[in-house]
């Protein structure tokens, strides 16, 4: 495998020496940088066409949509690994290599496998992918569920926001109906307003709900609240599911999403009305209600134990003192892989989801490693694994670091960055609740790009993206992506194309690579955030959270225990 990837690289480039002598470099303003020269001159030469012959390779149907230990996502891997090399990097993973184990299991639910809701009324038997998905959290081959289903609103306990769906109801051995997102508000200090938290999220439902004993959750999905159509729900749950091997975490028998018809039925099955039922969810004096409707589930899985890899490379710092620190860039590599049963073209290429970030990323990487000087403290670049299963290969990083997470001073995440061209703006969402956004603040005036507020706040894409997984071990984290706003263009143009993408292509075999691609502004970003990455890895204190902050509490811890 090594050798035949090491030739497709070598090919991939051989490709570029014509587009590279034609190619002309923007030039730009950029005096006010503080850079030394060696690197704005490499900072200069950031290749958009070196990033589109990483995302036309990385999408090919030959790597099978990159799936999560499967062969195609193993090739990714390898591939990455092979231009960390090339580029001279130090390996940062297991054992002097550039491959850090992630110990995985996958689970695929059986055609056995049944799913039913039982009342008075009678029995009725869902089919699965068009009015359900559900996967056996436990990692056994078999589970059986037969509970009382139990509506519990948004399924919340936030005391910050003197918040409790539960209202202490032993709710052990039940199933949990609950919608996604969390109580509609405008005031910031609740629930952040429009800005989706944590709690908003479906995988916090299933921790909270396996945290209180329960046997299984189901999620009520309505585009509108999940920001997001059923065909990503059904997409994104078909087929094998990867999961961390566990580690005495509580999970859920029962892990489910319904179609919003079927939460309908069981209302109406339960002699309730799913909108007064939705209403009343956003009160504070709402009560946890049983229903008389149960589910009873033979839940039958295939179990796979595997090892998937984060790909880890390092660039030493220069700086005696602060080496021993590092800033981190990261990128999800893997997508959705194969659908076997599905007609036609069934390979989920993931060209912009996440092809583009690694394409970046690994841009990055070489551009660092060409600067004659290096920054004082250690760069680290981290291409992940399973992101599309549930941020796991970072999770796995954010606990277990090439580098103490008290000792990581910012992370900067790439994830879905489209090819349409030059921004006119950029995305930063979260930074502002870091120390470094100051800096963040006077390099995109630099690079004359205006900072667009998250242009969709309620979907919570702060949580849906790897940065979040390093947040969590008190990295202070976020993602750079473009706004809305391209040259020769209005932002109601940029914000088509997002929608579309997102109703059309986001998570289908139609996230495919396409000559007529512009990475001008993939190539904008990566500029971007390799001045914020020097200049990060350069000042003499690290990074922190604005006091108050939710993560503030895991970087005090961090620091405790990086000393």
């Amino acid at each position: 495998m090594r050798t035949s990837v090491i030739v497709l690289c070598l090919l991939v480039f051989s490709n570029l020496a014509a587009s590279q002598a034609s190619h002309k470099h923007a030039k730009s303003s950029l005096d006010s940088v503080r850079l030394p020269g060696a690197a704005f001159a490499a900072m200069q030469k950031i290749d958009p066409e070196r990033i589109r012959a990483h995302v036309r390779f990385l999408s090919h149907d030959l790597l099978e949509g990159r799936g999560t230990g499967q062969r195609g996502g193993d090739t990714a891997a390898e591939y990455i690994e092979t231009q960390f090399a090339l580029y001279g990097l130090k390996p940062a993973g297991d054992s002097g290599s550039y491959l850090q184990k992630v110990p995985m299991v996958g689970i695929t639910p059986a055609p056995e496998t049944t799913f039913s809701l039982v009342s008075a009324k009678g029995t009725t038997d869902l089919k699965p992918l068009e009015q359900y998905v559900a996967y056996d959290q436990t990692q056994q081959p078999r589970s059986d569920v037969d509970a009382e289903i139990v509506y519990v609103g948004y399924g919340i306990e936030a005391p910050e926001y003197k918040w409790d769906d539960y209202k202490g109801t032993d709710v052990r051995g039940k199933v949990l109906l609950m919608l996604v997102n969390e109580p509609p508000s405008d005031d910031v200090n609740f629930f952040k307003g429009k800005a989706l938290t944590y709690y908003g999220r479906w995988t916090y439902k299933y921790e909270e709900a396996a945290r209180k004993g329960a046997v299984g959750a189901i999620l009520i999905h309505q585009t509108e609240m999940a920001s997001y159509p059923w065909e990503v729900v059904r997409n994104s749950n078909s087929g094998e599911k990867s999961y961390l091997k566990l580690d005495g975490t509580p999970k859920l028998k029962v892990a489910s999403w319904v179609h919003f018809d079927i939460a309908k039925q069981i209302a109406t099955t339960a002699g309730m009305n799913l909108d007064k039922m939705m209403a009343d969810a956003r009160s504070r004096d709402f009560h946890p209600v049983t229903l008389s409707v149960k589910l009873k589930a033979d839940m039958v899985s295939k179990i796979r134990p595997f090892e998937s890899n984060n790909v880890l490379a390092m660039l030493p710092g220069s700086d005696s003192k602060l080496r021993g620190e590092a800033v981190m860039y990261t990128a999800h590599y893997d997508h959705l892989g194969i659908r076997p049963d599905m007609p036609g073209d069934n390979i989920y290429n993931g060209a912009n989801d996440n092809a583009t970030g690694c394409g970046i990323l690994l841009e990055l990487a070489r551009t660092y490693a060409e600067v004659t000087q290096r920054p004082r403290r250690s760069i680290v670049f981290a291409s992940v694994t399973a992101e599309e299963q549930g941020l796991l290969g970072s999770e796995y990083l954010g606990k277990h670091p090439p580098v103490p997470a008290g000792k990581i001073s910012l992370d900067l995440n790439y994830d879905d960055v489209p090819p349409l061209g030059s921004p006119e703006e950029v995305e930063v969402s979260g930074a502002e609740r870091t120390t470094f956004y100051p800096a963040i603040q006077a390099m995109a005036k630099t690079f004359r790009l205006t900072i667009r507020p998250d242009s969709r706040p309620e979907a919570g894409h702060y949580y849906r993206s790897d940065h979040f997984s390093l947040a969590r071990v008190g990295i202070p984290s976020f993602s750079i992506n473009e706004g809305t706003k391209y040259k020769g263009h209005d932002a109601a143009w940029g914000m088509q194309q997002a929608e579309e993408y997102t109703s059309k292509h986001y998570h289908q075999p139609s996230d495919e690579y396409h000559p007529s691609m512009d990475f001008t502004g993939d190539a904008a970003m990566a500029r971007f955030g390799f001045v914020l990455g020097w200049e990060a890895a350069s000042q003499t204190k690290m990074v922190g959270w604005q006091k108050g902050d939710e993560f503030e509490g895991a970087r005090l811890a961090s620091l405790s225990g990086a000393r």
